[in-house]
């Protein structure tokens, strides 16, 4: 099984430590939802987004519930937040970027014009400029995502899972993450490289 304590030293999302990366970005809408209820007065909270008083939004961001954004975070202009996002704090989200259904460990940042979807990113984690996590097969026939791991292959039951990505992990500008990819901590990918596991674990 893979653990999420091995990837992400402080998950910032208490009790789902034990929980595969996959069920949780499937799930992240709903547990969102039950999170934002329990937010205190530090949040400013309005049609299911919470964003800390402290956190900096750029004008033209959009934002489709839920999303939380965490203190000392900063949304640059024109990003586009949907389908369950939670921002940690102190994280760097910038102009252009598109975040879905996915949790950013703090002091990341996501330099600009990146997608990110249905993908769990840890801390000090930093993305340059273009460079995505793919996180739907459209090049296979088989959409069922698959996950690599310590030489073993692992099922996910979904066909959107992006990435976990360990702390301390290095991103180069255009690269591409394909779907089902897991980064140790402290892993660089190189500019313009793809890092593509789910063919190693034989899916079709």
């Amino acid at each position: 099984m893979i653990s999420l304590t091995d990837f992400i030293k402080a998950f910032p999302l208490p009790g789902l430590e034990g929980s595969a990366p996959w069920e949780i970005t499937r799930n992240l809408s709903a547990l969102l939802e039950e999170i934002i209820r329990t937010l205190g007065r530090a949040y400013d909270v309005s049609d299911g987004i919470a964003i800390h008083k402290t956190a900096i939004v750029e004008a033209g961001v959009t934002m489709k519930r839920p999303v939380v954004v965490g203190p000392d975070s900063f949304i640059g202009a024109n990003a586009y937040l949907r389908g369950g996002v939670y921002i940690d704090k102190s994280v760097t989200i910038g102009p252009g970027c598109e975040i879905k259904s996915s949790v950013i460990c703090s002091q990341g940042a996501i330099a600009h014009f990146n997608f990110i979807g249905d993908s769990i990113i840890g801390s000090n984690v930093n993305f340059e400029a273009g460079a995505v996590t793919a996180n739907y097969q459209n090049d296979k026939v088989e959409k069922e995502i698959f996950v690599r791991y310590n030489s073993k292959s692992f099922k996910t039951g979904v066909d959107k899972f992006g990435s976990l990505v360990g702390d301390g992990c290095k991103i180069g500008a255009n690269a591409v993450l394909s779907p089902g990819t897991i980064l140790p901590v402290n892993a660089i990918v190189g500019r313009l490289q793809l890092v593509d596991q789910t063919r190693e674990a034989g899916n079709p």
